[in-house]
């Protein structure tokens, strides 16, 4: 087995964390096939193991990985080839319209990943198949973890992915931002997509860390190249929310990474950078007279950020948005939040009742979050044993580290 200085590897498993979704998603453009993309992307980051050992480190590791990548899968079609004249075409046809990579701005490389969001987001493609995969390709999650977070097995999603990759191969979905015209009706899916990377990495859906940063940052920068894309209402709206919510991030877990609930934050830990430009996007958005659902949320989420304590919240206006938003989206989640809101305004018996009616409905049995929220309504209207049946439940469905440990320590303060 070969020996490395230590430094390269380390150094590559970094590059590989950071950079390796700009190099897939660059590849699939210069080669136009995700499979053959994700093996040149392999290959190129094998032959740096191995090359950057002698050679020394290239100045632009990124471009470095592209152009390899790509002269790799042309080298592997080339000796696939021999006695297929369609395979030779496609190599003399990448080799004719493809310019070295190398040469390419860091900008450009980076815009590949919005093309890559809107690929993966094409109407040819089912719903189920835009979110599958965008997490897989663009946030390269494990088809293990996005089978969890959307409850459906893991063979099941690997299904889809596959039989969505063969349908843009086979009726040559293009990989590109739609012209201009086609924009507005493309966007509400590749929106969705990118609020659903950002709650992955806000509220992970498993493990041992209650957020993924990467994401959450991915999703940002996603969202700043949509908005210079288009400066639509509804983009600045997201913008704004994923900004106000990420400001919050340093004060939701203890240095032991225990949770800790927005009512008992440090607000002096909030990046107040953020919440200024959160707030100012928000107030655009809503200036337009067009406030869609992404800038209901920012509204909502921006009352928090104004206020100096949940005492001081605006909890009436905060259950008016949600009541806006439920008639805009009807969601069994949106009438949970918006019943937590009424309870901290109108108190917990109010909350309560609305909660019980959700459950009893069946809409919301296996989320663990609307079992806990009733379990602290029951405890605060004095109902122990209430409460802690459904602490039970929530514990029963909890898939994260913190909030079982969370949800353990309310379960031992009940006994108490």
């Amino acid at each position: 087995m070969q020996n490395y200085p230590e430094h390269i590897p380390q150094l590559l498993g970094e590059i590989y964390r950071n950079e390796s979704r700009f190099v897939f998603a660059t590849l699939i453009r210069l080669l136009g096939d995700f499979d053959l993309a994700e093996d040149a992307m392999h290959d190129a980051f094998k032959a740096a193991l191995e090359q950057w050992s002698e050679k020394g480190i290239p100045s632009n590791p990124r471009a470095w990985l592209v152009s390899t990548g790509r002269f790799k899968a042309i080298d592997s079609i080339r000796r696939q080839s021999k006695f297929d004249p369609l395979q030779l075409q496609q190599v003399q046809r990448m080799e004719a319209e493809t310019a070295d990579p190398s040469k390419q701005v860091d900008k450009e490389i980076e815009d590949d990943v919005l093309r890559l969001i809107f690929t993966c987001c094409h109407p040819a493609l089912s719903p189920d198949a835009h979110t599958g995969m965008t997490l897989r390709e663009v946030c390269d999650l494990t088809t293990e973890e996005i089978a969890r977070a959307f409850l459906v097995t893991p063979s099941t999603l690997a299904q889809r992915i596959v039989r969505a990759k063969a349908k843009i191969r086979e009726t040559n979905i293009p990989f590109e931002v739609p012209p201009e015209q086609e924009l507005p009706d493309r966007l509400g899916a590749v929106l969705q997509v990118i609020y659903l990377v950002f709650n992955e990495g806000y509220s992970a859906s498993s493990g041992e860390s209650v957020t993924r940063v990467d994401l959450s940052n991915e999703a940002i920068r996603l969202g700043r190249l949509l908005l210079d894309l288009l400066p639509d209402p509804e983009v600045t709206g997201l913008l704004g929310l994923m900004l106000l919510h990420e400001s919050r991030r340093h004060a939701r877990t203890t240095p032991t990474g225990d949770l800790i609930l927005l009512e008992d934050q440090d607000r002096s830990l909030w990046d107040q950078g953020m919440i200024e430009e959160g707030l100012l996007l928000t107030e655009r958005a809503f200036s337009s007279k067009r406030a869609g659902p992404y800038t209901l949320q920012a509204g909502i989420a921006a009352l928090h950020a104004e206020a100096k304590g949940p005492d001081v919240t605006d909890w009436a206006q905060i259950a008016g948005l949600y009541s806006l938003l439920l008639r805009m989206n009807p969601s069994p989640v949106i009438e949970l939040n918006r019943a937590v809101a009424i309870a901290m305004h109108n108190g917990p018996e109010a909350g309560l009742q609305l909660i019980n009616a959700i459950l009893e409905r069946g809409a919301l049995n296996d989320y663990q979050l609307a079992h806990a929220a009733r379990a602290e309504l029951y405890r605060k209207t004095g109902r122990t044993n209430q409460a802690r049946a459904s602490w039970e439940r929530a514990l029963a469905l909890v898939k994260q580290d913190p909030e079982r440990r969370f949800i353990e320590r309310k379960l031992r303060e009940l006994g108490r």
